[in-house]
């Protein structure tokens, strides 16, 4: 019986082949939405990324002497990295900023004491914060953004080639000035309901002065939360026609993001 000969070059060819996909893939499993929650397995991370890496290995184009080990190659690796992590970070923010909002309007109607232990941030989350986060997840499936998130991706490669420099600075202020933007809209969904309850806190106010006998602390504070779960009960419709808007923006700023120059 001969031994088995297993040819060394190719399987280091494989080796490289692989290598700058999974860097890329890697970072973005790390950062993209639900499946970088801590809730999900490590192995479940690992396994999926060396699948999907396997899927689109024959598409990248692998950069013809770029050695792995040289210090250009530590520096794509690190590239490539953050490549992944930024196109995942940019969706990754509209559900921040959808927690923003809960935790906004949670404060504003009293019931920021009501807390649940969110193991992504490893610290306690206004249930609304909660609530809020599950509309944004509920509409990032229903328009299949985890398929655009990974059509942006399997796009990058040709748009941002391994090892070309592509992350510029200008790439990376966008993604910081998108930030800003995203917590902006976020505001914006909690804005009626948080109006409304500042006006209802002004009405108690008002009552306090003109009734000081009452116990604004016993009937007062009844009176916000009825008020909070009211406006959210009625403008409900208007409250995931806001989440989706935002879930929709950043899957669009996302391919923007991996789009060829010039191609938006």
């Amino acid at each position: 019986m001969q031994p088995i000969q297993i040819p060394v070059p190719d399987v280091s060819a494989w080796v490289v082949r692989l290598w700058w996909p999974v860097l890329r893939i890697g970072g973005f499993i790390a950062a993209a939405p639900i499946v970088s929650h801590s809730s999900v397995p490590a192995m479940v991370k690992i396994a999926l990324t060396l699948a999907l890496a396997f899927i689109l290995a024959p598409l990248v184009p692998v950069p013809v002497g770029l050695s792995i080990f040289s210090g250009a190659g530590v520096v794509a690796a690190l590239e490539e990295v953050l490549i992944g992590v930024a196109i995942a970070l940019i969706v990754q923010l509209a559900f921040e900023a959808l927690d923003f909002a809960g935790q906004s309007i949670s404060t504003s109607m009293g019931l920021g004491f009501a807390t649940l232990v969110d193991p992504q941030h490893a610290a306690g989350t206004p249930v609304l914060g909660q609530l809020f986060t599950m509309f944004g997840l509920l509409a990032y499936l229903a328009v299949n953004g985890h398929l655009v998130l990974l059509g942006a991706l399997a796009g990058s490669f040709q748009s941002l080639p391994i090892g070309g420099g592509a992350l510029e600075r200008d790439m990376l202020m966008n993604i910081a000035s998108w930030g800003g933007r995203i917590f902006e809209a976020g505001l914006l969904v909690a804005l009626p309901a948080v109006i409304s309850l500042v006006i209802v806190n002004l009405a108690l106010g008002v009552v306090s002065r003109a009734a000081p006998q009452l116990n604004l602390f016993g009937i007062g504070f009844t009176i916000t939360l009825l008020s909070g779960f009211f406006v959210l009960i009625v403008g409900i419709d208007g409250l995931m026609m806001g989440v989706s808007s935002l879930i929709e923006s950043a899957l669009r700023a996302a391919r923007d993001f991996t789009a060829p120059a010039g191609v938006h």
